[in-house]
């Protein structure tokens, strides 16, 4: 094996150790505890400026919306230059941006979650997901949709992890 795969499969262990911690962790307002979260913050919060030409709805909705798609659009990017890695560890990294926002869905009822400035959503007026599933009328789905999109999260996490697996057993051979 090449010093190439073994740093991939280094890094493929030490992802899958991360993708288990991250499975294992309830959600809830302190399970944002990831070294990833702060870097994904900034994403999130460049998605509200990005969006807000279109409208309130979709200036909050771009915060998540962004911090989602930073990592789609690398995954693209690696998928178009033929580098199948670099697009599996993009996954990786989507699949990371939605455990990270699944809190953040979860709470919309709630409102417990500190947010950016050191308030509750209780506290100030709420925040981005308690807006969303207000306007959408589906703030009772709040914790479903949390689980549902942690769930999300952690599926796209274990398959890119597995076909990047595969990618190096194949360049192996």
């Amino acid at each position: 094996m090449t010093a190439t795969n073994w740093t991939r499969a280094a890094l493929v262990a030490g992802l899958a150790i991360w993708t288990v911690q991250f499975a294992r962790t309830p959600i809830g307002v302190d399970a944002i505890n990831s070294f990833l979260h702060l870097p994904d913050l900034v994403f999130h919060e460049a998605g509200h400026i990005i969006f807000s030409p279109f409208g309130r709805f979709m200036t909050v909705l771009g915060g998540s919306l962004l911090q989602f798609l930073v990592p789609v659009v690398a995954l693209i990017g690696f998928v178009k230059q033929e580098e199948p890695f670099g697009a599996a560890i993009c996954a990786w990294w989507a699949g990371q941006n939605l455990v990270d926002l699944a809190p953040y869905i979860a709470d919309a009822r709630s409102l417990r979650m500190v947010l950016l400035g050191g308030r509750t959503g209780a506290e100030v007026e709420g925040h981005d997901w308690e807006y969303l599933l207000n306007t959408l009328g589906i703030s009772h789905y709040a914790h479903p949709l949390g689980y549902a999109t942690h769930a999300v999260g952690i599926v796209i996490m274990v398959a890119a992890l597995a076909y990047a697996t595969r990618l190096i057993l194949r360049n192996s051979e």
